[in-house]
């Protein structure tokens, strides 16, 4: 079996929700409805952020134990 690397994954996301974006623009402007698109972007959006959830996590806590965060914080010389 072929399986896709996460970044290939995210990647093949990112462009489903352009096309979405794209058709809900269309329908937009027509005056359409777009209910089914709406539905398919919200449950893309929810896949990509279930797969980079961890690396967003990981972020904030490389950034809450930095050691040089308070540096160019004025309050914290005082």
């Amino acid at each position: 079996m072929n399986f896709m690397s996460q970044a290939q994954y995210l990647k093949m996301l990112e462009r489903e929700i352009q096309k979405i974006n794209k058709k809900i623009d269309l329908k937009i402007l027509r005056g359409e409805e777009y209910k089914r698109e709406a539905r398919d972007h919200k449950l893309l959006l929810q896949k990509v952020r279930y797969h980079t959830r961890k690396g967003l996590v990981n972020r904030f806590v490389n950034l809450f134990f930095r050691t040089d965060i308070l540096k160019g914080n004025s309050y914290a010389h005082a």
